[in-house]
């Protein structure tokens, strides 16, 4: 068989480019590699700027998405696409068993995996007292002291969300104000048990059996400190999985795939979209919007393609 469209990942965007290319009456295949559909926002606790659904959980928003896809009737792999390569005008993915999936055009929709930060004790401890997702693991930490390191839109929300649950929480960000939306950072400044330790990096990660303390360095007086904490987590952002379009698709210093915001890659045939694509603005109703763009740029490309 031979796919209209391949779309890998089954995050937002690649739930929406399922939508519209059902709708479209295209011959499509959703490939999802964890065997449930979300991407990053199943682990998000609370949305709050998704229109019309203000304060659902990740988790039950990816679900709506799910549902619908389920209604048209969309085909889902599990699995993991391992490869892209091309045949003449046709696209081939090799998954991780081997079987080979055909089509004529393919959106890339896997998202990213979170950044490290690379300081002793990170790996030692992951599990133990590190950890990358506070709505996962946050429970863990009820009453306890815990910090969260970094500045954006996730940290900010782990935070405010950590809050809600532990003693007191830490927040390490290494410049003087935060990159998080200004609604989110107003929220959680005025939460009494939190502080912010601003210009502050961490340089180590330390315990016995598990987390009981982190060093820090003041990145502008580089003043060492130490803060005692039970629980770390780590928001610095996420490092998109390109791997298996490296090779074929162009991508800009950070890796991310350069797409315009018809998603179209410089690969005729190929697009991205969603965390992915190289863009500012990486949120839910972003990715939507690539899926959408994505599957309106592939009609295109197939009417072109079949004639």
């Amino acid at each position: 068989m031979i796919y209209d469209v391949i779309i890998v990942g089954s995050g937002p965007a690649g739930l929406t480019a399922a939508i519209y290319a059902k709708r479209a009456e295209l011959n499509c295949v959703v490939i999802e590699k964890e065997g449930i559909s979300g991407g990053q926002i199943i682990n998000t606790y609370e949305v709050d700027n998704y229109p019309g659904l203000p304060g659902i959980s990740g988790f039950d928003l990816s679900m709506k998405f799910r549902n619908q896809c389920d209604e048209l009737m969309v085909p889902f792999i599990n699995g993991t696409a391992q490869e892209l390569r091309l045949d003449n005008k046709l696209k081939i993915i090799r998954m991780d068993d081997g079987t080979e999936y055909k089509a004529k055009t393919v959106v890339l929709a896997m998202g990213g995996v979170p950044r490290h930060l690379g300081v002793e004790g990170e790996e030692e401890f992951s599990g133990r007292g590190v950890s990358y997702c506070a709505t996962c693991d946050g429970a863990f930490f009820k009453n306890k002291v815990v910090a969260v390191v970094g500045g954006g839109d996730v940290a900010v929300e782990d935070a405010i969300f950590l809050a809600r649950l532990c003693k007191q929480v830490f927040v390490v960000h290494r410049r003087d104000t935060f990159r998080a939306n200004k609604a989110a950072s107003v929220k959680l400044l005025s939460m009494p048990n939190v502080t912010v330790l601003w210009d502050s990096v961490v340089e180590r990660i330390g315990g016995d059996d598990a987390v009981s303390m982190i060093d820090l360095r003041n990145v502008k007086t580089g003043e060492v400190s130490t803060r005692e904490v039970s629980g770390v987590f780590i928001a610095v952002g996420y490092i998109p999985n390109t791997d298996i379009c490296r090779n074929i698709v162009a991508l800009d210093d950070s890796g991310h795939i350069i797409a315009g915001e018809d998603c179209e890659t410089d690969v005729p045939g190929i697009f991205a979209a969603g965390d992915i694509r190289a863009k500012h603005l990486r949120q839910i109703i972003t990715a939507a919007a690539d899926g959408a763009n994505a599957i309106t740029a592939v009609e295109k490309y197939l009417n072109e393609f079949d004639n």
